[in-house]
């Protein structure tokens, strides 16, 4: 398996052979810092640990600086992230979009848009009411529990509230094209997140 963080920058367009229009996500990918590796007989499973977009120290508490200075680094990392099954990896080495192929399958893992407060309507896809003959239900979610017994509503009712801003992956992306020179990957369709948000880009 391969991984590396990155930052989503937008999206734009490529056109294939044939002339067929591509929509794709650029992120900018790495490069990224082996901070770590965790093996099974230390910690119980295999993993490693990468370090993502310089910051200034005074930014970061003592113990997170004393770590990253212990492997090596002399600037601080703002993002940390840990990849299971990285093989042949040890600590100072850098991950960059060369790890990917042209084509490959990835997955990539994001904070989705922050929609605020929102009704049964946008958030969960509900039909809304008659707007005629007096009706005062329009865009009202109905019932929501029987009144005698429980006298109570059930815990899980979808109802309104907060939407979005939640840990989302979307699966069966693709990578169209890499830039190595400015470590940038153009992944086929849309990724979680905002404009310069931090994405996880994760492939077999």
């Amino acid at each position: 398996m391969t991984g590396i963080i990155g930052k989503k920058i937008g999206m734009t367009q490529l056109f294939d052979d044939n002339g067929n229009r591509i929509a794709v996500t650029v992120v900018e990918a790495g490069p990224c810092t082996v901070t770590q590796v965790r093996t099974s007989e230390t910690d119980g499973y295999a993993a490693v640990q990468l370090a993502f977009e310089d910051c200034k120290d005074k930014q970061l508490t003592k113990a997170e600086l004393g770590h990253l200075k212990k492997a090596g680094l002399k600037h601080g990392k703002r993002h940390l992230v840990e990849f299971r099954d990285m093989a042949d990896l040890k600590v100072g080495d850098t991950v960059t979009v060369d790890a990917f192929e042209d084509g490959q399958h990835v997955s990539v893992t994001g904070t989705s848009k922050g929609k605020g407060f929102q009704g049964t309507i946008k958030r969960h896809n509900f039909g809304r009411g008659p707007v005629t003959h007096g009706s005062h239900n329009i865009r009202q979610p109905g019932s929501i529990g029987a009144s005698a017994y429980p006298s109570r509503v059930f815990k899980g009712k979808r109802m309104s509230g907060h939407m979005g801003d939640e840990r989302v992956t979307q699966l069966g992306l693709r990578v169209i094209a890499r830039d190595p020179e400015n470590n940038l990957l153009l992944i086929k369709g849309a990724v979680p997140g905002a404009k310069n948000s931090v994405v996880i880009v994760k492939g077999n």
